[in-house]
Parts: structure tokens; sequence; C-alpha cells
């Protein structure tokens, strides 16, 4: 498979889909990864083939990205040469009352990682799991005992287990990377139980203006970066729904100004409108993608170009004509509604702004995961 060097194409990916795991990649974790990891002072002429594997538990599905990872002199950034995906539903909070069958999903899970990566490289190839808004959302003691059940089946496994492998991400760090001499972009993430925003201001003044669990300071590449970024718990698609009508079957025959009413409240109040957003390019993912494509707005295998109104647009159409849209989905009244009343009420998008909506990007998932990988990465190569 030809190799994505580590050249627009990634650092793209770090400005779109990449949190900011600070407290993942420690001094500890990574002195722990001194011999798993490449060297960084070996010969010049010669490469090293090492892998990763990283699992987003996430509030509707279980994923895995099993990087393959290439790093050809010591003078060079590794580059991400391969990635294997797979994922699974429901998420590991569907069994909050049933922890074991949660971990069983991701021991069936891990053998793509064992297909994937050369039995030699097994003990070196460190194994990490983060959960996101699904498993913030239910009582703490369930949610532990989801992720002792993970930690157990990983330290069954024949993978390297650093320490802190298995834990819930705390949603206000959830933002992107981005790399020197490149342009940035904004994104926008819509999970089931949670929403998040990033960007990087064109003016002070919206991070001066912002609440102050609203902006993040990271160092990359040898440069400090400031950014706009949150995570909406609640929010989400899923908790929308539930929080607009509960979890009664929705016939959708309510029409669209009338649904509008209703799902306005979830986010009137409760999402910040950042001060400045014209000049950056936004890119939208997960539910965004998913919705626009069971609508018909975009093409599931090439993704596309909108605007905020061809979402409002679309909405009208679904909630005015739903003996056709019902097969689909009863909910896909609502869902097309809450988009378009999160992108113009809650973050306040002009109708006319332009969104890119993708799903993978050189064949890569759109994840947070590659990018907290890289992270890695980069710490270890300023040891």
């Amino acid at each position: 498979m030809m190799e994505m060097r580590v050249s627009l194409c990634i650092i793209f990916l770090f400005s779109l889909l990449a949190p900011l795991l600070a407290e993942f990649f420690s001094d500890e974790y990574s002195a722990s990864l001194e011999n798993i990891l490449p060297t960084m002072t070996r010969p010049m002429n010669t490469s090293r083939t090492f892998y990763g594997i990283m699992f987003d538990a996430g509030s509707t599905g279980t994923r895995i990205h099993v990087y393959t990872f290439i790093q050809k002199s010591s003078a060079k950034i590794p580059s991400l040469n391969n990635e294997i995906f797979k994922s699974v539903k429901p998420g590991l909070s569907a069994y909050a009352d049933n922890p074991a069958m949660g971990g069983e999903t991701v021991r069936a899970l891990l053998e793509t990682a064992k297909e994937t990566v050369p039995p030699r490289y097994w003990s070196k190839t460190p194994v990490v799991l983060k959960a996101t808004a699904g498993l913030r959302l239910l009582p703490e003691y369930k949610a532990e005992a989801l992720l002792q059940e993970v930690q157990g089946v990983f330290d069954e496994s024949p993978f390297y287990v650093p320490n802190d492998s298995v834990s819930i991400m705390n949603g206000t760090n959830e933002g992107n990377f981005y790399g020197k001499n490149f342009k940035t972009y904004g994104t926008l993430d819509l999970g089931g139980g949670s929403t998040q925003i990033t960007f990087m201001p064109k003016s002070k003044k919206s991070l001066l203006l912002a609440p102050k669990d609203h902006t993040a300071t990271f160092e990359m590449f040898n440069r400090t970066y400031q950014l706009y970024t949150h995570s909406y718990l609640g929010c989400g698609l899923m908790a929308a729904r539930v929080a607009t009508m509960g979890a009664n079957e929705w016939d959708g025959y309510a029409g669209y100004k009338l649904c509008y009413q209703e799902v306005i409240n979830v986010v009137r109040g409760v999402i910040n409108q950042p001060f400045v957003l014209r000049g950056t390019t936004f890119y939208a993912f997960s539910y965004y993608f998913d919705r626009a494509v069971d609508s018909g707005l975009i093409d599931g295998q090439r993704g596309g170009i909108v605007e905020v109104r061809d979402f409002k647009k679309k909405a009208k159409e679904v909630c005015n004509n739903m003996t056709k849209y019902r097969p689909i989905s009863p909910f896909l009244c609502m869902d097309m509604t809450y988009i378009t009343a999160l992108l113009k009420e809650g973050f306040g998008f002009k109708e006319h702004t332009v969104l890119h909506l993708t799903k993978k990007v050189n064949n890569v998932e759109t994840s947070w995961a590659l990018g907290a990988a890289f992270h890695l990465l980069q710490s270890l190569k300023s040891m």
C-alpha cells in the first residue's frame, strides 16, 4: 500500500481529528516506551517498522485502529504506512449491566490486531483504549466496572499494556493538532452522546471572550498554539433525541417547524457561540456525514461540500415526506432538524457557511486515534 508521509495529508488529519490527550502522553508513559518505539539515534540509512493499537470506545460503537508506521531515518518523522480499521456495535456503554460481555467485544476486536501485527512485534506494540461520551454519561461505578473488564482483557493479551491504557477521555481535551507551515482547519464532530468544535481563531478576541474551559494551549513541532475547543456532553445526536422526546418512538409527522421548536431547546443557552467563525474552513464528520448520506444530501463514497442552509432545506424535505424517508430512519426528520439547529442556533454559523463532509482522508478513518499516535511519536522524538 502506498505510504502516506507526514506531510500535508497527515497534518491535515492532525488539524481535523486528534484530541489534546496530554494526560495520555505523560513523561512516565513516554519513558516506558523507550524500548518499544524506534530509537531516534540509529544510523541514517536504516529504517524500522513498528505498530500501535488504539481503541476508540464511543457511545454507539467500539472501533479498533491498528497502525503501521515506518521511520526511514533519524532525521525524518515516522510516517503512516497502513491502517486496519474495524468497528462493532453497540458501544461499551450498552453493556453497563453486563461488563463481561463488553469485555468480550474488545477481545474479539483484538483478534484483528493479532492478524495484522506480526507475532514478533506483539510484546512491543502498545494497546490503548479511550472511552468517550457513552461512558461519561454512565454512573461512575458502572463505567469503572467496564474499564476494569477491558483492562483484564488487555492484561491477558500478548501486547504491551502501558499504565493508564484504559480510561475515559476528558471531554474538554477533544481538540486537534496541526503543524507548522500548514494550513489549519476547524472541525465539527457529532457523536451519539456529545458534540465537539475545534478551530484556531483568526482573532485573539475570540480567545479572550471565550469561557476558560473553551480554550486550550499545546506545543507541537516546537511551537505553541492556542485553540478554541470544547466538547458538549449531552448534545450528541442520540442524547438530543432523548432530551427532546424521551425514548418513545418518533413518527416524524409533526413537521419541520414544530420539530425545530423542540430540538432548539437542547442547544439554546447550552452551547457557546464563538466570537468569530468566519475565515476558518470547517470539516464535519461522524453523524454530520452519516445523516447527510442517509438523506441524500451527499454521496456516501465521495463525501461532499455543502452549506448550512442545505441541511435546513433537506430537513424540511425529509420532515414533509416521511412516507419516503421513514424506511431509512424514523428519526431522520428529527436528526436533520437537530443538526440544523445545532449549527445555526448553537454554534452560530451563517446559512451560507460552507462545510466539508468526509468519512476518510487518504483511505484512513477520520478519528482522534491517529493524531494521538503521532503525538506520542513526536513526544518520543523530542526526548
